[in-house]
């Protein structure tokens, strides 16, 4: 396994690891319970290309260091400094947006691992990924409302998309902490398991994307964004390229050649 701090003029709360098909984005910041700071969320959009450019590397996994927290929030003792006036908020909220812009255009599938508390930002975080795997002691919360802040559209957006209009509001307006299992029954995740069996799950869950065809994956991640963007801003001649591309590619013939020799398929992105 390759792992490093994030590199030059970025931050050593955030880590890259690469294990086999698998780039583990890990927020590092413990003893906040992974409390996102300013330099954290610059960081995150220099990982994530960089885990684009790896051919090797077929899945995301986005999960916070220690037992506790996913990701806990905003670090809020920066809040004086950060977001205290009209530009330094511009500039803090820019860094947010172009990190949550670059997790939800990764043309990799992204698993959001959570162990523990998932709050304020680590849930706009989780719903930027494909997918959310939840250990059963998690919870889930937007406190927005116990700080007086407004949440941008793209947001409230991507909850609305994910979970539906009365859910979306009923996490807003109680600001209270959502239960693992009332989050999976509103559609805020995807799994739930045992604490002491997410790792492994996770991993081989992983490892299973991994194993399929990269530009398959790739055409129906663009194909659901394309799904639940405005109609008259869709882009379809973009998707009717990428599944032409799949037909023609030399994974789709080792796709057949695997079934009917009754193998695993290699696929290699091309």
């Amino acid at each position: 396994m390759e792992a490093k701090a994030a590199e030059s003029g970025m931050t050593d709360k955030m880590i890259a690891e690469k294990d086999g098909v698998i780039g583990w984005m890990i927020f590092n910041q413990p003893e906040k319970h992974n409390a996102l700071s300013y330099e954290m969320w610059a960081a995150v959009p220099d990982i994530l290309e960089d885990f684009a450019q790896d051919d090797d590397i077929r899945v995301v996994v986005l999960k916070g260091a220690g037992e506790r927290a996913f990701i806990s929030g905003a670090d809020i003792s920066q809040f004086e400094k950060n977001r205290s006036s009209e530009e330094s908020t511009a500039i803090y909220n820019a860094a947010t947006e172009k990190a949550s812009k670059t997790l939800e255009t990764l043309g990799k599938p992204t698993i959001a691992m959570i162990n523990g508390y998932c709050i304020g930002g680590g849930c706009s975080v989780a719903i930027s990924c494909d997918l959310r795997i939840a250990a059963d002691f998690s919870t889930f919360s937007i406190p927005a409302a116990r700080l007086g802040l407004g949440y941008g559209y793209r947001g409230v957006k991507k909850l609305v998309d994910l979970v539906g209009p009365s859910y979306t509001k009923e996490i807003f307006y109680t600001a209270r902490q959502f239960s693992a299992e009332e989050a999976l029954l509103m559609g805020l995740i995807n799994r739930v398991v045992p604490k002491e069996q997410l790792e492994s799950y996770v991993r081989e869950y992983a490892g299973a994307i991994g194993g399929n065809a990269p530009m398959t994956i790739r055409t129906l991640k663009a194909t659901v964004a394309e799904a639940v963007t405005d109609p008259e801003r869709r882009d379809l001649d973009k998707i009717a390229r990428m599944i032409d591309e799949c037909f023609a590619s030399e994974d789709y013939r080792e796709g057949r050649t695997a079934f009917m020799e009754k193998r695993k398929p290699r696929f290699r992105n091309r």
